[in-house]
């Protein structure tokens, strides 16, 4: 080992570290392990919940109704029903966090267990984590580098580091030069793995201080936003409030001053309104709908870990997707050829003579493997390498059948200097086939001007195709040459011909880009790999159209994080960017206002797959730190399947939108009924516990299954909902405004007349309105479900398609009635015995919602067939 005099590092002396410098390092750097993030607490996560808009206003009505319980002795059923209602909802909240972020613990998995150092002249086999800066390590083919490191001594080495840089190729390393700098040449990485040769590191940093530690750092520090379902929950729940609190200070300054009521019955009302304001079942049914949607994406191929995250993915504006792997297939092809006397072809043409001998060298000069072991592929080798052996196999030939014939004698290996590698193979009749294979421009081959002319052309070609060029030499020797002096074995070498390798697109990723531009989602490029590469995929597949820019990570980084938010519309393809560039990315689109889904399978994508609204992994691929930092994972690894997603999250949407303007709608018309009869003195015309049966169970059994409903047919030829778009656009504001309009109206109504009506009773008719509003709020909010369900006209296929519903609608029904006409419950809830003329009123008046909404539906449908006329004009 050369004694490192300008070395920018400490060199360690040959036989390694002692015990006692060992101890020293320890201490001071601490184990070669990551360090997770501090997880939350679970009492500041029921505090999160707790502290949400709706859970505040259940928790101010189960305070009133223990004061009232307590005070004026008011029965303790108020409390106990609001307060199960809280304890769901929070539970519900936790349940959803359950599977907590694992990253840092996948990170710590890709660890080795032992790694085989020098230490006191001895090589010993220890724990990874006791590894230490200043360790010599020792790696062969297979190994995985422990710690971020410098190459001493090495023997044809090359590092697969694709789970870093996403890059498919292996990198060839080469010895640290006593030069005074470090580059990415003479050095190795932690976490990847060594695919070719033998060498001695000396360990430079380990744990959180390696480059893999830092980005355990980036997912440490990177923070996820709240979905866009939850942002418009909230100011849903927000504006419900607000008319609480208002709706609240006029009740009870109406009671107590204008009704000359007491303070305990204008806290009663108060506690009513607060039932009123708040959906209750609204989280359940919403949880409901995104688990239904979870379990229909895993029987097409997507998991998703993070249930809120079904209905993001319905609203990604932009998918930014990682090349390897995820986009291509991870394999190194053979797409064409050249030799002298056929020019270039492709592989899916006919073999010619000159392409089976240009193939057979190939073989023979290879030293890959693929087996089969119980179905599943083995591959053993480098990319380029397995590429050949694959073309072998499309013509039922493999490299231990053409050694068969032509023995291997000899092999001097590829190295990074020479760019090339040499096989001697015995031939019949004295004679002996020499074949090198490398860089174009190192084969020393024959001055053959018409063909090295013709050669240069078809490299060029290649090139500009974005495909990796490897050219075949071979000569034929007399068998008493000698086979040790390579210089002059491949010297004057015949040039058989040139290969262009690539890694290929999935073949089913164009219809998916397609379909993704067709649904207004503007599809992204971002990779480790060349920008020639990327461009030439890119446009392979149409992503990069020639409208749109491709740029390196070089250029992304001249550019100010404002520069970047100004044109990134316009960039489709980033190549040759870092961890840091791709969460940059995700996050300039989000300053935008944009839902962005990240694609990726490799350690340097775990980051940004954190940080977009929608972290998506390869199931097959993909790095276990992938998976747990992703939202979803591709079971099959198919960039389709993430517009299945798509198609099935913007169901899930609408279905939840549906479920709000079913509760919701209801919810306004109560606090506006109860405000509307205080104000014509006519009192409270529904308790608290009335109420909630209506939210809770008349209302919330219906709504429970409206998740079953199937998706809306133009569903993906619209745009994507925006990410600052109102829970009210798209008509569903004035949707409300009819319902709730429709349901004050009709309610207030129908009080006046239970109240002011002749039904023959001598105690006040007050309860009989009670009872009426009751059962029209209830059945009436129910069977307008099915004009909520189906933006079309209501129609008997409409009705019976979804068979789950109305047996719930059914269920409801009979409890609500059950209510009504069973005399125990009946006086529970105070409520009375409806005459005849009682009951045929509530029958008709339950149909007038739906006979509204109905019309409503098909003005709205006419107006729009008119608009779209105009346009077209």
């Amino acid at each position: 080992m050369q004694n490192y005099q300008n070395a920018p590092f400490k060199p360690t002396p040959e036989s390694g570290l002692t015990t006692t410098a060992v101890t020293t390092q320890l201490t001071k750097f601490g184990k070669n392990e990551l360090v997770a993030a501090r997880p939350v607490p679970l009492w500041r996560k029921i505090w999160q919940h707790m502290s949400d808009v709706s859970s505040l206003v259940l928790l101010f009505a189960v305070g009133l109704a223990t004061y009232l319980a307590l005070a004026q002795n008011g029965g303790w059923t108020k409390t106990i029903v609001i307060g199960a209602i809280l304890v769901i909802n929070v539970c519900i909240g936790l349940y959803q966090e359950a599977s907590a972020e694992k990253s840092l613990a996948a990170l710590k998995s890709m660890s080795l267990p032992t790694a085989n150092v020098r230490r006191d002249g001895k090589v010993q086999t220890i724990a990874a984590p006791e590894i230490v800066p200043g360790d010599l390590v020792l790696l062969k083919a297979g190994d995985q580098v422990p710690a971020d490191a410098v190459v001493l001594e090495a023997t044809n080495l090359a590092v697969d580091e694709a789970v870093l840089t996403g890059e498919s190729e292996a990198v060839e390393k080469s010895i640290y030069q006593d030069t005074g700098e470090l580059d990415d040449n003479c050095q190795v990485y932690a976490g990847t793995a060594v695919t070719a040769g033998t060498a001695l590191i000396q360990v430079l940093t380990t744990g959180m201080a390696t480059e893999l530690g830092q980005i355990a750092g980036l997912l440490n520090k990177t923070k996820q936003r709240a979905t866009p379902l939850q942002g418009r929950l909230n100011r849903l729940s927000s504006w419900l409030t607000t008319f609480a609190v208002l709706g609240g200070i006029t009740i009870f300054a109406l009671s107590v001053w204008v009704q000359n009521q007491g303070l305990a019955d204008s806290l009663m009302i108060g506690v009513s309104l607060a039932v009123a304001a708040v959906p209750e079942t609204l989280p359940i049914i919403v949880t409901i709908s995104l688990s239904h949607g979870v379990r229909r994406m895993a029987d097409r191929n997507a998991i998703m870990r993070r249930v809120s995250a079904v209905e993001t993915i319905g609203s990604v504006d932009v998918i930014a997707s990682d090349k390897t792997g995820t986009l291509t297939q991870n394999r190194m092809t053979i797409t064409k050829y050249w030799t002298p006397t056929t020019g270039i072809m492709t592989t899916e043409q006919p073999l010619p003579s000159a392409g089976q001998t240009l193939m057979r060298y190939l073989g023979l000069a290879t030293n890959a493997e693929i087996n089969h072991v119980d179905g599943e592929e083995q591959a053993i080798g480098d990319a380029t390498e397995l590429a050949v052996i694959r073309w072998l196999a499309q013509y039922d030939l493999d490299r231990p059948s053409l050694e068969a014939q032509t023995p291997r004698i000899a092999e001097d290996p590829f190295d990074s200097t020479k760019k090339m590698m040499t096989t001697v193979h015995e031939l019949a009749h004295g004679r002996r086939l020499v074949i090198v294979k490398g860089a174009w421009y190192r084969l020393p081959l024959k001055p053959d001007q018409a063909s090295l002319a013709a050669g240069q052309v078809a490299h060029d070609e290649f090139g500009q195709a974005a495909l990796r060029v490897l050219a075949v030499g071979y000569r034929i020797i007399p068998a008493d040459v000698q086979t040790t002096d390579w210089d002059d074995l491949t010297a004057d070498l015949q040039l058989a011909g040139l290969i262009g390798l690539i890694d290929p697109p999935r073949p089913e990723v164009i219809p998916a880009i397609r379909a993704a531009k067709q649904a207004g989602i503007f599809p992204v490029m971002i990779t480790g790999d060349h920008l020639v590469t990327a461009k030439a995929i890119a446009e392979e597949i149409g992503i990069l159209t020639p409208e749109l820019q491709a740029i390196s990570g070089d250029e992304l980084r001249q550019l100010s994080d404002e520069e970047l938010t100004a044109q990134i519309d316009q960039i489709a393809v980033y190549a040759r960017v870092s961890p840091s560039d791709k969460i940059r990315i995700v996050q300039a689109w989000q300053s935008l206002g944009k839902t962005v889904a990240m694609t990726g399978d490799g350690v340097n994508d775990a980051p940004a797959l954190k940080a977009a609204d929608v972290g998506i992994a390869m199931g097959i691929t993909g790095t276990e730190v992938s998976k747990e930092a992703a939202d979803m994972v591709l079971t099959d690894d198919n960039f389709a399947t993430i517009m299945a997603a798509v198609k099935e999250g913007r169901t899930v949407y609408q279905n939840i939108i549906k479920a709000v303007e079913f509760l919701v709608g209801v919810n306004f018309a109560q606090i506006f009924l109860m405000v509307g009869a205080v104000l014509f003195g006519w009192g409270a015309p529904l308790l608290a516990e009335q109420l909630l049966i209506i939210n809770v169970l008349a209302d919330g059994i219906p709504g429970f299954f409206i998740s079953q409903e199937p998706g809306e047919p133009q569903a993906m030829q619209q745009p994507p909902v925006a990410n600052d778009e109102s829970i009210l656009a798209r008509g569903l504001g004035q949707r409300l405004f009819i319902r709730a309009a429709t349901f004050t109206v009709l309610t207030l109504g129908i009080y006046a007349f239970g109240r002011f009506g002749r039904f023959g009773l001598t105690n006040g008719q007050a309860p009989v309105g009670m009872t009426m509003v009751f059962l029209v709020l209830a059945l009436g909010s129910m069977i307008d479900i099915y004009a909520i369900k189906d933006r079309r006209p209501l129609s008997w296929s409409s009705m019976t398609r979804n068979p789950m519903l109305n047996r719930g609608l059914l269920l409801g029904i009979l409890v609500v009635l059950a209510i009504a006409v069973i005399p125990p419950f009946r006086s529970f809830f105070s409520l009375v015995t409806l005459p005849a003329l009682g009951w045929l009123t509530v029958l008709v008046a339950t149909l007038i919602p739906t006979f509204v909404l109905e019309l409503n539906k098909r003005w709205q449908a006419r107006r729009q067939s008119r608009l779209v006329v105009n346009t077209a004009e």
